[in-house]
Protein backbone atom coordinates (compact mmCIF):
# COMPACT_ATOMS: atom_id res chain seq x y z
CA UNK A 1 0.00 0.00 0.00
CA UNK A 2 1.27 3.45 -0.95
CA UNK A 3 0.16 6.40 1.16
CA UNK A 4 0.98 10.09 0.90
CA UNK A 5 0.97 12.23 4.06
CA UNK A 6 0.60 15.93 3.33
CA UNK A 7 2.13 18.82 5.24
CA UNK A 8 0.73 20.81 8.14
CA UNK A 9 -1.11 23.44 6.12
CA UNK A 10 -1.80 21.33 3.03
CA UNK A 11 -4.36 18.68 2.11
CA UNK A 12 -4.94 15.74 -0.20
CA UNK A 13 -5.78 18.31 -2.88
CA UNK A 14 -2.42 20.10 -2.70
CA UNK A 15 0.08 20.03 -5.56
CA UNK A 16 1.96 16.92 -4.38
CA UNK A 17 -1.18 14.96 -3.51
CA UNK A 18 -2.78 15.81 -6.86
CA UNK A 19 0.38 14.89 -8.75
CA UNK A 20 0.86 11.57 -6.93
CA UNK A 21 -2.81 10.66 -7.43
CA UNK A 22 -2.30 11.16 -11.19
CA UNK A 23 0.66 8.74 -11.14
CA UNK A 24 -0.82 6.24 -8.68
CA UNK A 25 -4.64 6.34 -8.68
CA UNK A 26 -4.76 3.67 -5.95
CA UNK A 27 -2.48 5.63 -3.58
CA UNK A 28 -4.02 6.50 -0.24
CA UNK A 29 -4.03 10.28 0.18
CA UNK A 30 -6.07 11.07 3.30
CA UNK A 31 -6.60 14.49 4.83
CA UNK A 32 -5.28 15.22 8.31
CA UNK A 33 -6.02 18.07 10.69
CA UNK A 34 -5.48 18.94 14.31
CA UNK A 35 -2.51 18.38 16.58
CA UNK A 36 0.23 15.88 15.92
CA UNK A 37 -1.42 13.46 18.36
CA UNK A 38 -4.77 13.81 16.55
CA UNK A 39 -3.13 13.33 13.17
CA UNK A 40 -1.20 10.27 14.38
CA UNK A 41 -4.39 8.71 15.79
CA UNK A 42 -6.10 9.25 12.43
CA UNK A 43 -3.11 7.76 10.59
CA UNK A 44 -3.15 4.69 12.83
CA UNK A 45 -6.85 4.28 12.03
CA UNK A 46 -6.21 4.56 8.26
CA UNK A 47 -3.34 2.04 8.34
CA UNK A 48 -4.69 -0.41 10.95
CA UNK A 49 -3.88 -3.95 9.89
CA UNK A 50 -2.00 -2.90 6.74
CA UNK A 51 1.37 -4.39 5.77
CA UNK A 52 3.94 -3.58 3.08
CA UNK A 53 3.26 0.12 3.51
CA UNK A 54 5.21 2.64 1.45
CA UNK A 55 5.03 5.98 3.23
CA UNK A 56 5.56 9.25 1.38
CA UNK A 57 5.60 12.19 3.76
CA UNK A 58 5.93 15.88 2.97
CA UNK A 59 7.10 18.24 5.73
CA UNK A 60 4.81 17.56 8.73
CA UNK A 61 3.69 14.44 6.86
CA UNK A 62 7.35 13.38 6.88
CA UNK A 63 7.39 13.76 10.64
CA UNK A 64 4.23 11.63 10.81
CA UNK A 65 5.76 8.99 8.52
CA UNK A 66 8.87 8.84 10.70
CA UNK A 67 6.86 8.41 13.90
CA UNK A 68 4.59 5.80 12.33
CA UNK A 69 7.63 3.81 11.12
CA UNK A 70 9.20 3.97 14.59
CA UNK A 71 5.99 2.65 16.13
CA UNK A 72 5.20 0.07 13.41
CA UNK A 73 8.47 -1.05 11.79
CA UNK A 74 7.13 -4.44 10.68
CA UNK A 75 4.31 -2.80 8.69
CA UNK A 76 6.46 -0.40 6.65
CA UNK A 77 8.50 -1.40 3.56
CA UNK A 78 9.90 1.93 2.48
CA UNK A 79 9.84 5.62 3.38
CA UNK A 80 10.17 8.66 1.10
CA UNK A 81 10.53 11.97 2.92
CA UNK A 82 10.14 15.33 1.22
CA UNK A 83 11.60 18.11 3.39
CA UNK A 84 10.56 16.28 6.59
CA UNK A 85 9.82 18.34 9.70
CA UNK A 86 12.28 16.44 11.89
CA UNK A 87 13.39 19.76 13.37
CA UNK A 88 9.91 20.66 14.69
CA UNK A 89 9.41 20.85 18.48
CA UNK A 90 6.55 18.33 18.27
CA UNK A 91 9.13 15.62 17.54
CA UNK A 92 10.99 16.24 20.81
CA UNK A 93 8.36 14.37 22.83
CA UNK A 94 8.87 11.12 20.96
CA UNK A 95 11.37 8.48 21.99
CA UNK A 96 13.64 8.12 19.03
CA UNK A 97 14.19 4.58 17.81
CA UNK A 98 16.61 3.70 15.03
CA UNK A 99 14.71 2.77 11.88
CA UNK A 100 16.14 0.03 9.65
CA UNK A 101 13.63 0.60 6.83
CA UNK A 102 15.07 1.87 3.52
CA UNK A 103 14.48 5.63 3.51
CA UNK A 104 14.92 8.26 0.82
CA UNK A 105 14.96 11.91 1.82
CA UNK A 106 14.88 14.87 -0.54
CA UNK A 107 15.47 18.30 0.95
CA UNK A 108 16.02 21.71 -0.60
CA UNK A 109 19.21 23.66 -0.09
CA UNK A 110 17.06 26.83 0.06
CA UNK A 111 14.64 25.38 2.65
CA UNK A 112 14.21 27.76 5.59
CA UNK A 113 11.39 25.74 7.26
CA UNK A 114 13.23 22.42 7.53
CA UNK A 115 16.83 23.46 6.81
CA UNK A 116 19.08 20.68 5.56
CA UNK A 117 21.75 21.53 8.14
CA UNK A 118 19.25 20.84 10.94
CA UNK A 119 17.31 17.93 9.44
CA UNK A 120 20.08 15.81 7.91
CA UNK A 121 21.96 15.21 11.21
CA UNK A 122 18.71 14.13 12.89
CA UNK A 123 17.86 11.86 9.95
CA UNK A 124 21.31 10.23 10.10
CA UNK A 125 20.70 9.36 13.76
CA UNK A 126 17.28 7.87 13.07
CA UNK A 127 17.53 6.08 9.72
CA UNK A 128 20.04 3.24 9.40
CA UNK A 129 19.44 2.92 5.64
CA UNK A 130 19.21 6.59 4.60
CA UNK A 131 19.64 7.84 1.04
CA UNK A 132 19.37 11.60 0.88
CA UNK A 133 19.61 14.26 -1.77
CA UNK A 134 19.94 18.00 -1.40
CA UNK A 135 18.37 19.76 -4.34
CA UNK A 136 18.29 23.34 -5.63
CA UNK A 137 14.84 24.10 -4.24
CA UNK A 138 12.99 25.50 -1.24
CA UNK A 139 10.72 23.86 1.33
CA UNK A 140 7.85 23.22 -1.08
CA UNK A 141 10.19 21.38 -3.50
CA UNK A 142 7.93 22.77 -6.22
CA UNK A 143 10.74 22.75 -8.80
CA UNK A 144 11.77 19.21 -7.90
CA UNK A 145 9.01 16.84 -6.82
CA UNK A 146 7.52 16.26 -10.29
CA UNK A 147 10.98 15.39 -11.68
CA UNK A 148 11.81 12.72 -9.09
CA UNK A 149 12.04 9.12 -10.26
CA UNK A 150 8.91 8.03 -8.41
CA UNK A 151 8.96 4.54 -9.90
CA UNK A 152 12.41 3.88 -8.39
CA UNK A 153 11.56 5.64 -5.12
CA UNK A 154 8.47 3.51 -4.56
CA UNK A 155 9.57 0.15 -5.98
CA UNK A 156 10.55 -2.68 -3.68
Amino acid sequence: MKIFLHGLESSSRGAKGTFLRSLYPDMGIPDFKGSLAERMAALHDVLAGQKNIRLIGSSFGGLMATIFAMENPAAVDRIVLLAPALNFPEFAGYTIHRIEIPTWMIIGREDTVTPAEKVIPVARKIFADLHHSEVADDHMLSRTFRELDWESLLSA
